[in-house]
């Protein structure tokens, strides 16, 4: 298992509020006419919960629709996620099938953000069935979904065409979820690591700049087979993808970076993988689709609050 990077010792995880706890007894022990210190005393009650992750910025929540949905569904789904309470320390995006976009945008609450599940690798032109990250900006997407294992294993796109479509959609500012992830025989084989890192390092032959790119984690054999990775053969990924970046990019990139789990993510398990330092959040299919889970799931944050 890849050891966690040094640079971890500085995350929030690392500066947990145990010393306070000696302020607060000398706080309580002072004379009641120090108002300095009750003011103090007082100040701990209020204490804010802050979340702790390695990657910097908000846990993220992607719910990718795939090719699910109606006008009639997709606009009742719509109502159950402007109805939800979301926790506010999340960035949440969703990712509904291209002919619905615009639907989505026109009635969906601006609390969440919307996806694209494709792109074209370059600018528009005839190039039929394809849509351009020039289109994709016309109609306000914010975000694209790229290197999904189903766009890999069934319709053939490679390493490096994957890579030029990321950062010719970051060339145009729309933000990217990279996927990445083994099928179960290159698991079983030992290779987990190699395939990620060579999927990784398509990307960063191809991308300069990583500010608007989440990596999404997402083993093969847990997409939609209803086996999900263990938190800790999660984190185990999540950590070496993070070292890779360190090693291969720059340590800040990798201290920056949200790696986020996608795998048979559902409102039943998504609290414990949450837990995990280096989940930074979740990218979610089926359980996407019910406005009520896909709401436990953002709010599974809580899961990685800690005392500030």
């Amino acid at each position: 298992m890849a050891a966690a990077p040094s640079y971890l010792a500085s995350s929030p995880l690392s500066r947990l509020a145990g010393p306070r706890r000696g302020a607060a007894a000398a706080a309580a022990r002072a004379p009641a006419a120090a108002p300095q210190q009750l003011r103090l005393g007082c100040y701990r009650r209020r204490a804010q919960r802050v979340v702790a992750m390695a990657g910097s910025g908000k846990f993220f929540v992607g719910g990718n629709w795939k090719c699910n949905g109606t006008k009639d569904s997709i606009s009742k789904l719509v109502s159950e996620l402007n109805a939800a309470t979301l926790e506010s320390d999340v960035d949440v995006v969703v990712a509904p099938p291209f002919i619905y976009i615009d639907q989505v945008k026109n009635s969906l609450t601006n609390r969440i953000e919307v996806s694209a599940q494709n792109v074209w690798i370059g600018k528009g032109g005839a190039y039929t069935g394809e849509i351009s990250a020039e289109q994709l900006v016309d109609i306000g997407c914010q975000w694209v979904i790229l290197g999904h294992s189903e766009r890999r294993n069934i319709l053939g796109e490679d390493d490096e065409f994957i890579g030029k479509k990321a950062a010719y959609a970051l060339s145009q500012n729309v933000k990217v979820i990279a996927c990445i992830g083994e099928l179960l025989e290159e698991r079983e084989a030992g290779k987990t690591f190699d395939v990620c890192f060579k999927q990784l390092k398509a990307y960063a032959d191809s991308i300069s700049n990583w500010t608007d790119v989440v990596i999404a984690y997402e083993p093969v054999w847990a997409i939609g087979t209803g086996k999900v990775a263990t938190p800790e053969q999660a984190q185990e990924v999540h950590v070496a993808v993070r070292d890779w970046f360190k090693t291969n990019v720059s340590p800040d990139v990798a201290s920056s970076i949200r790696i986020i789990y996608g795998g048979s993510v559902n409102a039943g398990n998504c609290a414990e993988l949450a837990k995990k330092e280096d989940i930074d959040g979740f990218l979610v299919g089926g359980a996407s689709l019910k406005g009520p889970d896909f709401a436990t799931i953002v709010n599974s944050v809580t899961s990685k609050k800690v005392p500030a």
